[in-house]
């Protein structure tokens, strides 16, 4: 139900939303179905049932209420797309909705012999046909005005002006119908005679007229039918051409079987387009809650707010600086020694320069993630970036008395992705299993990195230990923003690191380890680029 305006503003619009192949095929189901009881019913129009005066009322009362909450619902839309197509159907169902009421209370017998407001003989059978041009002129005035909508959104004060306008036109429209006939009754020709039988010139005259304008109305629509409004549009009117026939052709009098069979096709008539309208406004409800929680969704994803931000550069550039700190100390403490040992210490600051360059990496791979702008793709072997991770981690492992081990699969193609954002997944991974075998103290610490392929061609890397593990019901939880297990966490590595899989079209989850301990595996499209 969303179109869009010259402005590029998205407004919604039953007019603009293109019937589909099922909903084409659903209205031409109903018009069989209403066929087919016509045709059932129409030999036995004439055959004389007995009468009910509270049918019409009951029945006529319904159609009155849906034809006005009909115009309202469209009514609505014209105030948030100004098509001038739905106002002139709006005012075509508020006309039907109105003169509903004065026909009821006219009609003989439903209230007295003769019926209220001083209604004459022929009173209540002119409201039923002048009510009868209601939907059909209204749609013709919609299949001519539905290339012209203006597209422009106005203010609001000026689309309730022309409502309230449209809507005292449509009440002073029927308040003089009603008036002549009632009030000057006697200057409308006849077409009830004697016994409540209709006089010839329904069949010849009246009648085929409004069938005829019904006819134009469902070819107009017809002719530039795309949406679905259009089709239940025909539909109804379809549906009012059979009531006409029974009442103009088949039955010559009331409270006959074709009597009571028109009113019913009336009740169809009033209530399919009403069907549509509160279909279509929950389909519209749908698809608006599913935006909201998909725009929720991405928002968690991409962690949207400052707060996040630099919590995330924090936890990221916090390993490295804790690395350079100690190499750095342990660089001072070989130099100042006597005599000093000069290789040890290049090493440890061949480490800080290592552990600087990772830092800068991860500063750009935090303005991936988080900016509008991307890094630089490159082709990247998975085990290498295991093996690297190993390597950065080395020292915390022996520290830790964690005996780690790879499991590598020897012939996995590249990916293509950021390298740099990749590897921080990796180390985060392994910082994790590290800091989660930290409160091991009675079975052995083991951290394995394993590689392999699945049989869609999609490389897998698994991380697992054999620490506390993760609750199972806190598993599905764990990749959200600010979800953590550790005491003293951030709750952010892993939703950075959902962010960066998923924007390598990849996946990442997280299983129970046998016999103890997590295993969080990262599967990563091959010949994808983020």
């Amino acid at each position: 139900m969303i179109a869009s305006n010259r402005s590029n503003v998205p407004f919604v619009s039953l007019s603009a939303v293109p019937a589909t192949a099922q909903q084409r095929r659903t209205a031409f189901a109903v018009a069989t179905v209403l066929l087919m009881i016509f045709s059932i019913s129409a030999p036995f129009a004439n055959v004389q049932l007995p009468e009910y005066p509270g049918y019409l009322p009951a029945i006529e009362s319904i159609v009155s209420v849906n034809d006005f909450i009909t115009a309202i619902f469209l009514f609505s839309q014209y105030s948030i797309n100004r098509s001038l197509a739905v106002l002139a159907l709006a005012n075509g169902y508020l006309y039907t909705a109105l003169i509903v009421i004065p026909h009821i209370l006219t009609f003989p017998d439903a209230f007295t012999p003769t019926g209220l407001l001083g209604a004459g003989p022929q009173t209540s059978a002119w409201l039923y046909y002048l009510w009868g041009a209601g939907p059909p002129l209204g749609a013709i005035a919609y299949a001519c005005l539905r290339g012209r909508d203006r597209k422009n959104i106005a203010s609001r004060t000026s689309a309730q002006s022309t409502i309230v306008w449209s809507v005292t036109f449509v009440v002073c429209l029927v308040l003089a119908i009603v008036w002549i006939a009632t009030a000057e009754n006697g200057i409308l020709p006849t077409i009830v005679g004697s016994g409540g039988h209709y006089v010839n010139a329904v069949a010849y005259v009246a009648s085929p007229l409004a069938i005829f304008v019904m006819i134009v109305a469902i070819a107009l629509l017809w002719i530039g039918r795309r949406s679905v409004l259009d089709y239940w549009l025909m539909l109804a009117i379809f549906a009012l051409i059979l009531q006409h026939i029974y009442g103009g052709f088949l039955a010559s009098q009331r409270y006959t079987l074709g009597f009571y069979a028109s009113r019913g096709f009336t009740l169809v008539t009033s209530m399919l387009v009403l069907s549509l309208l509160l279909a279509e406004t929950m389909r519209l409800y749908t698809r608006l809650a599913r935006a909201n929680l998909l725009l929720e969704r991405e928002r968690n994803n991409k962690l949207m707010s400052l707060e996040a931000v630099a919590k995330a550069i924090s936890h990221e550039v916090r390993q490295p600086l804790a690395a350079m700190t100690m190499n750095s100390e342990a660089a001072l403490l070989y130099l100042g020694k006597s005599p000093s040992n000069v290789g040890k210490a290049q090493a440890l600051l061949s480490n800080v320069v290592s552990d600087s360059q990772r830092a800068s990496e991860l500063l750009q791979g935090i303005h991936a993630v988080f900016g509008s702008g991307g890094q630089r793709t490159e082709s990247i072997d998975v085990n290498e970036l295991a093996l690297g991770s190993l390597r950065s981690f080395q020292a915390a492992l022996t520290d830790c008395e964690i005996f780690s081990r790879v499991e590598l699969s020897t012939e996995l193609p590249s990916i293509v992705g950021h390298r740099g954002q990749l590897q921080e997944v990796v180390n985060n991974l392994m910082q994790n299993a590290i800091d989660a075998l930290g409160s091991v103290k009675h079975h052995p610490r083991k951290l394995i990195l394993r590689t392999n392929r699945q049989a869609d061609g999609a490389i897998v890397l698994e991380v697992e230990d054999s620490g506390p593990g993760i609750d199972a019901n806190a598993a599905g939880d764990i990749f959200d923003v600010f979800t953590t297990t550790k005491p003293q966490g951030m709750g952010l590595g892993l939703a950075i690191c959902q962010t960066i899989i998923e924007r390598h079209s990849g996946s990442i989850s997280v299983a129970v380890a046998e016999p103890r301990g997590s295993i969080f595996r990262v599967v990563l499209p091959v010949g994808v680029r983020p």
